[in-house]
């Protein structure tokens, strides 16, 4: 991101943070790159576009069938690997239908909901595909989730029944007298054991111990589901307010298997793909999960993300790829180099958030022939783009229509002219990125639809079209490609998740000393996304509590959302409509040199927040703290 402005017609502007001329493709680049591959990607793109047209919403197809066949022509090839536990695919399905053919004699139909509370392991793949060969939902819920956002996430999509984790069940037990619980669902509660510590809790069912007797044949409503049923709902931030769940159909995942198998990644058939990224998230399911669907690939998955533990994991499991979030490439690169840095079986790597800066370093060291590079959302409808010419710095091409249109950041809107349409932004500049509706009769993302449509920007570009706002400003660098640049609005990134302001803030007006706070996103040198930061206006002028303080955020909200940096102000300026302006907040940061007012900060490794010191200031600046 760089530091020139880019002037809008407005006269506002938009300030980048690079310090260098952005990046470009040029005519030779073209030439000798891009020209040349898209003769060997065209076949692709039409056997791609072939499946699809031969797989229509209303075809009987799904992601049961699929394993099912997979399991017929691989049966001895390896489809799942977790910690010491391995699969074929002939047993990897088998434990699916053991799932399946319980919750089938259970009474699970088609169109009920199972909310799924657990963390990254085997059991979690079996039960999400065996609740697909069903028609049943499954809810994913986000494992970080504790109290008012837990409660809002499960009472979103209310399930049929709950499987709850060994591992999560406490936070479960915290708020399940909140969740309004019928007499059907109490009966639905099903505990997973982990690791066995715990005995099975009173109201609870033992899943593991009923599904040991199981029948393992293929359930007989596999071949009725259809590509337009929903698979599963994922959360996402959106732009404002508490999680929305976005349906994901069994076309979804489908469609992205083509993709992402075929045409991005290129996935083999003994290719291992290992998988860190919770499975909750679309990246996990609609990415990793969908390219190793294609040709029945297998799936090595992680609990959680160890960057020291990382490259061995590979070598373990023979990886030759993995899918990653940006934060995942920086704690990579930040361990120790080590003699062995390049000995692993990685070839490719799928993913988004790659920082520039150390693009070349990061695939120069681990040896990486290929970074595909991906823009895009949990949502359908949303223009995906994907670096399908192994390029360097660039997420990529975008196959379906869409526009990146000038944006006034100070007004927080797409700049529109005297005929209130919208304007392109020229090549090298930035601006927003709308993806246009094609289809409106067939249009959705949330299950709220009042949340759709407020996505949706109508008569943009010309009069009677439909366009996504996706609140995410890109580059265009030129022939088709595009580089991310930033959020907007309410939503920052961070530890690659989205942070929504306004649940934060919703938590910390609830501590007693504040009277109000304003959360926003900011830059931190030397990590990706934006931290966290509030500025709080005090109830009172007592002695501020910050133990206390922390305390009460890390125990209502997921670590990455806990702001890193407080700053106590007098008064916020707001808007005509009452919203606090937050640009100049944003701009100042924690600049310690431009302001006056007492600044915090939570360093890394720290269990209290402490006074900022131009000494801590520089200490940040230089990188000396690696949040």
């Amino acid at each position: 991101m760089n530091d020139q402005k880019l002037e809008t017609d407005s006269g506002k502007i938009i300030q980048n943070e690079e310090k260098t001329q952005p990046y470009i493709i040029s005519q030779e680049e073209y030439k000798n790159k891009i020209q040349p591959s898209w003769n060997k990607k065209t076949p692709l793109i039409m056997k791609g576009a072939a499946w699809m047209a031969e797989h229509t919403s209303d075809t009987k197809y799904s992601i049961g069938l699929r394993i099912e066949e997979h399991a017929s022509k691989y049966p001895d090839n390896l489809a799942l690997l977790f910690e010491d536990e391995k699969y074929t695919h002939k047993e990897f399905n088998e434990w699916i239908n053991r799932y399946a053919n319980y919750f089938l004699n259970f009474g699970l139909k088609r169109g009920d909901v199972a909310v799924v509370f657990v963390e990254n392991r085997s059991d979690y793949m079996f039960i999400i595909a065996a609740m697909g060969k069903l028609g049943v939902i499954s809810s994913l819920i986000n494992t970080n989730l504790r109290e008012n956002p837990l409660i809002h996430s499960m009472t979103h999509t209310p399930g049929r029944i709950y499987i709850i984790g060994e591992e999560l069940f406490q936070a479960f037990e915290d708020v399940k007298t909140k969740i309004g619980l019928t007499n059907e669902q109490k009966e639905g509660l099903f505990f997973l054991t982990d690791k066995g510590e715990m005995k099975t809790p009173d109201g609870y069912i033992n899943l593991k111990e009923q599904i040991k007797n199981s029948d393992d044949n293929n359930p007989p409503t596999t071949s009725e589901i259809l590509m337009k049923d929903p698979f599963i709902y994922i959360f996402t931030s959106g732009t404002t307010g508490l999680p929305k769940a976005a349906i994901l159909k069994h076309y979804s995942i489908l469609n992205a298997m083509t993709w992402w198998g075929d045409m991005v990644v290129g996935m083999k058939t003994d290719d291992i793909i290992y998988i860190t990224t919770p499975l909750f998230h679309s990246h996990g399911i609609k990415v990793a999960f969908a390219a190793a669907l294609y040709r029945g690939s297998a799936m090595a998955i992680a609990r959680k993300f160890s960057a020291s533990k990382f490259w061995d994991e590979t070598r373990k499991f023979n990886a030759t790829c993995f899918n990653y979030v940006g934060e995942i490439c920086r704690y990579l690169y930040n361990q120790p180099p080590k003699p062995n840095d390049a000995d692993n079986p990685i070839v490719k790597i799928v993913g988004n958030g790659l920082r520039n800066d150390i693009w070349l370093d990061f695939k120069k060291r681990f040896n990486i022939k290929e970074i595909r590079e991906f823009y895009g959302a949990t949502e359908d409808f949303v223009s995906n783009f994907a670096n399908i010419f192994n390029l360097d710095k660039t997420c990529g091409v975008c196959l379906t229509p869409y526009a990146i249109v000038k944006y006034d950041i100070e007004a927080d809107q797409p700049f529109r002219n005297e005929r209130g349409r919208m304007k392109k932004v020229k090549k090298g500049e930035v601006g927003l990125l709308l993806g246009q509706i094609t289809d409106p009769d067939n249009f959705y993302m949330y299950k709220d639809e009042k949340a759709t449509e407020k996505k949706v920007f109508r008569d943009a570009l010309r009069k009677g079209d439909m366009y996504i706002n996706t609140g995410d400003l890109l580059r265009d660098i030129g022939y088709g490609h595009v580089q991310f640049v930033d959020r907007l609005g309410d939503t920052f990134r961070w530890k690659g998740e989205n942070v929504s302001t306004e649940e934060v803030e919703s938590v910390i007006n609830r501590f007693e000393q504040i009277d109000m706070c304003c959360v926003y996103g900011i830059l931190i040198p030397h990590t990706e996304g934006r931290a966290g930061m509030v500025s709080i206006i005090k109830r009172t002028d007592e002695e501020f509590d910050f133990i206390r303080l922390l305390n009460f955020l890390q125990k209502y909200l997921p670590n990455y959302a806990v702001p890193k940096f407080i700053r106590f102000i007098d008064e916020f300026s707001f808007t005509a409509t009452h919203k606090i302006q937050k640009v100049k907040l944003k701009k100042e940061g924690y600049n310690i040199n431009e302001i006056k007012d007492h600044l915090f900060v939570l360093l890394p490794k720290s269990s209290e927040y402490v006074s900022l010191t131009k000494e801590i200031y520089q200490e940040i600046s230089e990188g000396k703290h690696l949040f």
